[in-house]
């Protein structure tokens, strides 16, 4: 089986890294691309693999293609029905879409395929850069069961659970939802520790506290020492958490509802972002609300 990247950004380079590393598993990597030529082409070079200047080039050379893009806009513009995109010459092929974006894109990129021939599988991950590389990503899968048996393989070996949630667009209905918690999760653990930093009290002893009670949550463990000490090195970015938290609260308010500490946490992220930190992880939401912070001396971002 050969298999093609479009984005290998901090995640698809990894999970690129990760197949390569089990061929064993019947998969091969053929073609790489990236808006970012450069990146495209050095990671080309560490797999030994073609760095496509077209997107139709990549379906050419690949049996499955896996998609790993920033945005709604971004997966749209490959799949897009004119010019040069993926689904040139697709009949066939089998598209595995990894991104978070809004969960209508999917639907309508499982019809435009359909119509080429070909066939989408939506695998949204609840994980990051470690767990790609590690072969230990959590998936959820949206599309038809067909799609999904034949993506089995594959997925198995970026994933070590991998869950098929239903047809196309309910996957990223769940994705989005847990992105939106999780962020919530990640203000509230933030404005915490703030506020026992600035009471004065031992953050260390706090997060060991909080870790044994009601308190405790999977942020905790991920980004609480983080915040602790301003370590932000980006695994999942505060422009993304603005992103996906946005994407959960446009599926509210479709349906009417109000959410309002969904609202209140992307209104946090998209000042980050205002303020030149939309890149830091998002454990840098800290930056927001430790009381000597909010100045973010850069020497110790």
């Amino acid at each position: 089986m050969n298999i093609g990247f479009v984005g290998v950004g901090r995640m698809g380079a990894n999970m690129a890294r990760r197949l390569q590393d089990r061929c064993a598993s019947g998969g091969r990597i053929t073609a790489v691309y990236d808006v970012n030529r450069a990146v495209a082409t050095a990671l080309a070079g560490e797999l030994g693999c073609a760095a496509c200047q077209d997107l139709s080039q990549v379906t050419a050379e690949s049996d499955v293609i896996i998609t790993v893009v920033s945005n709604d806009k971004a997966m749209r513009e490959i799949f897009g029905e004119s010019g040069d995109n993926l689904l040139v010459n697709a009949r066939g092929k089998l598209f595995i879409n990894c991104a978070t974006v809004s969960p209508k894109v999917h639907v309508d990129l499982e019809k435009l395929a359909g119509n080429a021939g070909a066939e989408t599988l939506e695998a949204c991950m609840a994980s990051s850069i470690t767990q790609a590389r590690e072969g230990s990503l959590y998936l959820m899968c949206g599309g038809t069961e067909e799609a999904f048996r034949k993506a089995e393989p594959v997925l198995k070996a970026l994933g070590s659970t991998v869950r098929f949630i239903g047809k196309a667009g309910e996957a990223a209905k769940v994705k989005a939802l847990v992105n939106m918690v999780m962020n919530i999760n990640t203000a509230g653990l933030a404005e915490g520790l703030g506020l026992g930093a600035a009471l004065g009290l031992d953050l260390k002893l706090l997060r060991e506290v909080f870790s044994q009670t009601g308190a405790n949550s999977r942020v905790l463990e991920t980004d609480g020492e983080d915040m602790q000490n301003r370590e932000h090195s980006c695994f999942f970015s505060a422009a993304h958490a603005a992103k996906d938290s946005g994407i959960a609260l446009e599926l509210a308010r479709s349906l009417g509802l109000d959410l309002p500490l969904a609202r209140a946490t992307k209104e946090q992220y998209e000042r980050m972002i205002a303020e030149g930190l939309g890149e830091l992880d998002k454990s840098g939401i800290a930056e927001l609300t430790f009381k000597d912070r909010h100045k973010h001396s850069g020497d110790r971002i």
